[in-house]
């Protein structure tokens, strides 16, 4: 057999331009998909545990908001037990109670203060609507939109107001009051020589008999 009998055929191109840049176009977009959606579950999964970090730290710093809400009332009656007690002419004894319930109250706030939970409404601050409740304003000592006068302690823990403080809003001094309208000062002029009188007319005056 020649080579002539059996000629072989030169094989075919396959190389083709158009679809080899298709196929690398499309590849690209997908590798860019791919890579988007990769940056969007690593961005999810680190929200992701940035919220359960915060919601662990919440939990921890609020876990005592319902109880300390109930140790509320007891903190307010000693309060005004020491408010409302006398400071002149005690007897031992009563000198001994006072000391013991101011103790007691003193200990009741710092462990509050160890907890989180904090004091807050003071005369001469300036009105916060976020931790003071207005209950009346009235001119006072106090400069204008400062608490005047705390009627109720108010509470926060960590960063959230437990229970806003009752306060008086002060709106600045008593102005004094006005002179009534429609009276006016009189006013008088003297003459100072009699002959700065007017001359009266000289008319006589017949008298009947």
């Amino acid at each position: 057999m020649t080579d002539e009998a059996n000629p072989q055929q030169p094989e075919a191109a396959t190389n083709d331009p158009i679809g080899e840049a298709f196929d690398v176009a499309t590849l690209q977009a997908e590798l860019a998909k791919a890579k988007d959606d990769m940056l969007r579950a690593l961005a999810e999964a680190e929200n992701t545990r940035r919220r359960a970090q915060r919601e662990a730290v919440e939990a921890r710093a609020y876990a005592i908001d319902r109880f300390a809400q109930d140790l509320l009332p007891i903190a307010d009656t000693l309060e005004r037990a020491l408010m409302a007690a006398p400071r002149d002419d005690l007897d031992e004894g009563f000198r001994n109670l006072l000391t013991g319930v101011e103790l007691t109250e003193r200990s009741l706030v710092d462990a509050f203060s160890r907890h989180g939970l904090k004091r807050i409404g003071a005369r001469g601050e300036q009105f916060d609507p976020k931790v003071h409740q207005a209950v009346a304003q009235a001119p006072g000592d106090q400069p204008a939109g400062t608490v005047q006068e705390v009627l109720q302690s108010g509470y926060m823990l960590g960063d959230r107001t437990l229970r806003a403080a009752m306060v008086l809003v002060s709106v600045g001094p008593a102005k004094a009051p006005r002179p009534a309208r429609g009276h006016q000062s009189l006013k008088f002029r003297f003459f100072s020589r009699p002959s700065a009188l007017p001359a009266m007319p000289n008319t006589s005056i017949a008298l009947r008999r």
